[in-house]
């Protein structure tokens, strides 16, 4: 029986519970903290910030999993030990998948919009930080009229937003949605998912508008570019290239279409299955 324990509790860290040869670390009690004996988990998944509690938590476990090639790089300036005990297992996706054309017109129906248009998607827990402000300033200056931008966001900030761009004449061009019941479905009828995140977290929204079939641009000092290639990484949130690469990809079809294969391609390698499957490999290995 191995314990396992971790920053933020994900669909993978539920299924893996759900094993009769894994268990969740019991939290320390105030006993042992007073006597100041702690115990540590055989298996530890990190995100996010190497504090100190991460730091104590990586050096007492067999394993550790890390989101990112970039966070990986980051443990080892902060460790410089034990390297071999650390696996780099990106974000698992765990949506169902279909068929992108049926769920566009189902969507383009309901919303009253030209179903032959392309659309470009933007969604985040934080808009601002997403960078939502960016991606308005690149839509609107595309050249072409082949699209309409979609940006969903919570009530708050959609009704905040929509305040922002009351003096500005957006209609035909941008739509804002509030909670949509469905989001997965915003990927899935999308061509283009455009994220000029200001955020350090791996964005796995990134992954996601991959599996879901779409073309992605993300910022290159998110950990997400690590999965893209470089045509969609930007240079910075405000990178002025952006309007000249995705007017291309909207005046080129062929393109568009192999990017899109391609990036689904690779996300269907990152499902919530297979990294079970190798997390179970590497608990073997012990």
């Amino acid at each position: 029986m191995f314990s396992i324990n971790y920053k933020v509790k994900t669909p993978l860290i539920d299924k893996l519970l759900e094993q009769e040869n894994l268990q969740e670390l019991k939290k320390t009690s105030l006993f042992s903290k007073v006597i100041g004996k702690k115990e540590f988990a055989d298996i530890y998944f990190h995100s996010g910030s190497f504090d100190k509690e991460a730091i104590e938590n990586i050096k007492n476990a067999k394993k550790v999993f890390v989101n990112s090639q970039t966070a990986h790089h980051e443990l080892l300036k902060n460790l410089q030990e034990n390297i071999e005990k650390v696996e780099v297992l990106y974000p698992s996706i765990d949506i169902e998948y279909k068929k992108p054309k049926e769920i566009k017109e189902e969507f383009c129906q309901e919303q009253n919009l030209d179903s032959k248009k392309k659309i470009i998607f933007f969604t985040g827990k934080n808009l601002k930080s997403s960078g939502v402000k960016e991606f308005i300033s690149i839509v609107l200056q595309l050249a072409s009229n082949n699209f309409i931008a979609i940006i969903e966001g919570d009530k708050k900030q959609i009704t905040s937003l929509k305040f922002q761009l009351s003096k500005i004449n957006i209609e035909g061009k941008i739509l804002l949605l509030e909670e949509y019941k469905n989001r997965d479905d915003l990927f899935l009828v999308s061509d283009i998912f455009i994220l000029p995140t200001y955020s350090k977290n791996f964005a796995s929204n990134i992954l996601k508008a991959m599996f879901c079939k779409c073309a992605v641009f993300v910022t290159a000092t998110n950990p997400a570019k690590e999965l893209v290639d470089v045509f969609s990484m930007m240079e910075s949130p405000d990178d002025r290239s952006m309007q000249f690469k995705v007017n291309a990809l909207l005046e080129n079809k062929n393109d568009l279409k192999l990017i899109k294969k391609q990036n689904r391609k690779i996300a269907q390698e990152y499902t919530l299955e297979k990294a079970l499957e190798r997390v179970n490999r590497v608990i073997d290995s012990i």
